[in-house]
């Protein structure tokens, strides 16, 4: 049986994977619509960038209930990940963009001094704040 991570062992193994998750929307025929899209953590919500005009976007504003897979590992023995489910709101604010950019390339290494200064127009982030975490690690025996 795997184990159930606890708070922090989420938190940690979120800031540890550089790269992607699965994200998704339900779409206007109720369908699922998954994409795979980078991210990034602050608190217990996780913050993905985009144009506010993609089709995840028009998704979020008809429902905001949406779904994130953090998954690694190649074998029963070592799979783990987290299964975020919450409510997604648009951040389309300038200045509220231009600081969640800011952090994000924080997050990346990027420094102090070569932080961009203004967000690109059209630009905006899904806040996920998670309502309910599922996690799994079946590298450890529970």
């Amino acid at each position: 049986m795997p184990v159930t991570m606890s708070t922090d062992e989420v938190h940690a193994y979120l800031d540890s994977r550089p790269g992607w998750m699965q994200f998704t929307t339900i779409g206007r025929d109720g369908y699922p619509h998954t994409v795979p899209i980078g991210f990034f953590r602050i608190g217990d919500s996780v913050y993905t960038g985009g144009r506010a005009t993609t089709q995840r976007a028009r998704n979020i504003a008809r429902n905001p209930r949406v779904s994130a897979l953090f998954e690694t590992g190649g074998s029963m023995e070592d799979i783990k990940g987290v299964l975020l489910q919450g409510d997604a709101e648009m951040v389309t604010e300038p200045s509220a963009v231009l600081e969640l950019i800011r952090d994000a390339a924080r997050q990346r290494g990027v420094a102090e001094d070569e932080l961009p200064q203004e967000a690109p127009a059209d630009s905006s982030y899904i806040r996920l704040t998670p309502r309910r975490t599922i996690s799994w690690d079946y590298s450890r025996e529970g």
